[in-house]
């Protein structure tokens, strides 16, 4: 860890009182906080507080060492504002969904890094949501309804669940106008993201839930679009995924007057006040670029 930021540690631990008061201010795990201080006491040799069940109080050892700490971060944050305006540089670590990230975060990279030539980045793409302060990485990019993480988030738009079929396994069983329609067709369920089998479908007011048991599960998103085009069946995926098969005709968007809302696009990271300048510089250039495509900027952005 960085031992400016073991300062900037040890200083919030020492104005909350607590270090699980400490890591909420700072927006860190009460576990990497409590590391912090292991290890800066560690390199002092002294215990800088005193334990109580109730509140940590500073040592005679820990009251010194915070009035330097505090005029030695302050100069560092003077010298940091004079380079403000200097171009970002320095290493980014970023993750995203796996096929969005092939399919669009990769680009959006690329870019950033052809404009920025002083920046380096380390693109992760798994479709886990990995812990950005235990794993040291600086932002993700997630889809679906965030939890109250204590996250920053920027929104890009969203993106739509859809039905889809290929033509010809239309023009043989005939396409459903309404969900309860489906029942007389091939269902093809994708369990990448175990759950019921059970499609959830809105119009107005009224919830339409359309339950089923497959002949076909595929744990893996472009088996379920390959086995879709082929026209064994009825797939639903997210309205990305399909974006290149809808736009060369192989396959058909149904059902769209029954879509339940839209799925929110977010960039996440830990803070905003204390956002070091490359991850702004990342932030500001991925929404210009986001908002260029037409699946996200085509959903409402409230």
């Amino acid at each position: 860890m960085d031992r400016l930021d073991e300062l900037q540690v040890f200083l919030a631990i020492l104005d909350t009182g607590s270090m699980a008061a400490a890591a909420h201010k700072l927006r860190r795990s009460p576990s990497a906080v409590t590391r912090s201080l292991a290890t800066l006491e560690q390199r002092v040799g002294m215990r800088l507080f005193e334990r109580s069940t109730r509140r940590l109080s500073a040592t005679s050892e820990g009251q010194r060492l915070a009035t330097h700490a505090r005029r030695l971060l302050a100069d560092y944050d003077t010298a940091v504002c004079e380079n403000e305006a200097a171009p970002p540089q320095g290493l980014l670590r970023v993750t995203a969904p796996m096929v969005f990230g092939r399919r669009h975060m990769t680009s959006v990279v690329t870019k950033f890094l052809m404009r920025h030539p002083d920046m380096q980045v380390d693109l992760s793409l798994s479709d886990r949501n990995v812990d950005l302060i235990d794993n040291g990485i600086d932002l993700a990019l997630r889809i679906g309804r965030l939890e109250n993480s204590g996250l920053v988030a920027r929104r890009l738009g969203a993106v739509k669940r859809i039905t889809v079929a290929s033509p010809a396994y239309l023009q043989g069983r005939g396409t459903p106008a309404t969900p309860e329609d489906l029942a007389g067709h091939e269902l093809i369920l994708g369990t990448a993201v175990r759950g019921l089998a059970e499609w959830r479908y809105r119009k107005g007011e009224r919830e339409h839930i359309v339950r089923f048991t497959p002949r076909l599960q595929v744990n893996d998103l472009d088996g379920v679009l390959n086995v879709a085009r082929e026209g064994f069946g009825i797939a639903r995926v997210l309205s990305y995924q399909a974006a290149p098969d809808l736009e060369a005709a192989r396959l058909v968007r149904l059902l769209d007057g029954y879509e339940p809302e839209p799925i929110p696009v977010h960039l996440v990271f830990p803070s905003a006040r204390q956002m070091a300048p490359r991850v702004r510089a990342f932030v500001d250039f991925a929404v210009e670029e986001f908002a260029q495509l037409p699946l996200i900027r085509q959903a409402p952005s409230s």
